[in-house]
């Protein structure tokens, strides 16, 4: 029987007998996992998880590029406990490794080895900022009616095979990072709901034997979907784990997030390109779910930094290298200064949204970005850029940005390691799929953003020359 081969993403044994480590699994991921500059250190993370009742100790060994003695990255003799996973990770700086590289992981038990390799591509730069947008939120059906009038009638009709076009099309022009906004639908808000009393009533983006309720889409699982033709190209995928309500971080949503996480994992873990879980909740960013009682901040405030304690505490388990990700608003970010330190303990990426539409009186987009990277450097957390591709038309719905504003952005922040944008689908259309989601001027915006990425500089350097 054949076996094909991505290049990304390499599965084989280094040792006899010919077989996998018996009752054990690995995982690689890199943190950014696309291209980066090099002026941003690569976070890599190799994760252990030990399914039997013994101890297990192993070398784990990270190169790059070549398996020989001066490739050796890091290495370290790990002991996996009894039914317990581990992370191991190491900083890679990347100043002298431009160029298209390797990471190679080799995970040895006694004469048994596993090996993964993944590819990162690193470029010559005077800033960390790629300047171009590496990923992008997919909502599988916008939350609002309202705003999303302009595609949820498209959207919803989507078939699998569409899905699958869909995610081609973001590859055409490098976005290779996806964000699957939600894997459940349930319009509601933290303090406005009685799920606890009268039980979760959302509806399923997938086929959940969780609860009954299923949204009204074409596409029986569009989340698989999007992981088998991400896996086929070597593309990134966030799972999206809410909605369990808006800004909702208390201890009943935390429950429900593990017992959803435990059924994605389960259902979707096998895919090479799961690579994250989203937290689709959201925040402000004063991590105060924009109260303005004192009381109620500082219990939500206090709830956050609890959920993501405990939430990545029972990821680990499932999948100890895979990242958490969290979106906020880039509003009030010094109403939440002194919480964050404890947060991004817990929190592996921060990927906050408006900076180009701040409001009167508070920090400027750049002051904002400024503080909130002050703030990721010093927890060893990774601060991503959401870039907002729409702006709000006068009725209410959203429609794609003009080129220029979207570049001004991609050249004004230049400190994010990594940029995604919300979002892909009724924002951009490739013209050669089989169906436009949203109006004509979608169309436009993925030409001009295509021709954009097709004719920049390839280096900061370049662009001064």
């Amino acid at each position: 029987m054949k076996m094909k081969i991505f290049f990304g993403l390499l599965f084989f044994i280094c040792a006899l007998p010919a077989q996998m480590l018996a009752d054990n699994e690995i995982g690689l991921t890199l943190i950014p996992p696309s291209v980066i500059t090099n002026k941003v250190n690569l976070d890599v993370r190799a994760g252990i998880k030990n399914s039997t009742n013994n101890d297990i100790q192993t070398e784990v060994q990270f190169y790059l590029n070549n398996e020989n003695p001066k490739s050796l990255l890091y290495q370290s003799i790990v002991t996996v406990k009894a039914n317990s996973s581990q992370c191991v990770k190491f900083i890679m700086p990347t100043a002298d490794k431009v160029g298209d590289n390797i990471v190679i992981l080799l995970v040895k038990e006694n004469n048994k080895c596993q090996r993964i390799q993944k590819p990162i591509k690193i470029i010559e730069s005077k800033i960390r900022s790629t300047q171009q947008i590496n990923g992008a939120w997919v909502g599988l059906y916008h939350w609002s009616e309202s705003e999303g009038k302009m595609w949820n009638p498209d959207i919803k009709k989507l078939t699998t095979d569409q899905w699958k076009e869909l995610v081609r099309s973001m590859h055409n022009i490098q976005m290779n990072v996806i964000v699957i906004q939600e894997s459940f639908r349930n319009e509601m808000y933290v303090d406005k709901h009685e799920i606890e009393k009268e039980g979760y009533k959302g509806k399923a983006f997938y086929p959940s034997m969780l609860y009954p309720g299923r949204m009204p889409i074409t596409a029986n699982d569009p989340i698989e979907a999007i992981l088998s033709e991400a896996d086929e190209l070597n593309m990134n995928v966030f799972i999206g784990v809410g909605m369990y309500a808006w800004f909702d971080f208390t201890t009943a949503s935390l429950e429900w997030h593990k017992t959803v996480a435990r059924e994605l994992w389960d259902r979707y873990g096998k895919h090479p390109s799961f690579y994250g879980w989203y937290i689709s909740e959201e925040n402000s960013g004063g991590l105060d779910a924009y109260s303005s009682n004192k009381d109620e901040l500082a219990r939500r405030q206090k709830d956050i930094v609890e959920f993501f304690k405990v939430f990545k505490e029972y990821s680990s388990t499932l999948a100890p290298d895979k990242p958490v990700m969290l979106a906020t608003s880039s509003y009030d970010v010094l109403k939440g200064v002194n919480i964050y330190p404890d947060l991004l303990k817990h929190l592996d990426i921060l990927c906050p949204f408006g900076f180009a539409r701040m409001p009167e009186g508070d920090l400027t987009g750049e002051e904002a970005a400024n503080k909130l990277q002050q703030l990721c450097d010093s927890s060893q957390a990774h601060l991503w850029f959401d870039l907002e591709a729409f702006l709000f038309h006068e009725e209410g719905y959203l429609y794609p940005r003009p080129i220029n504003e979207i570049v001004h952005d991609l050249t004004l922040f230049d400190n994010f390691e990594e940029t995604l944008c919300y979002q892909y689908p009724g924002v951009f259309n490739n013209p050669e799929m089989s169906v436009r989601i949203g109006e004509k001027s979608t169309v436009k915006l993925y030409l001009d953003y295509k021709n954009y990425i097709n004719t920049k500089p390839t280096s900061k350097n370049q662009e001064n020359e």
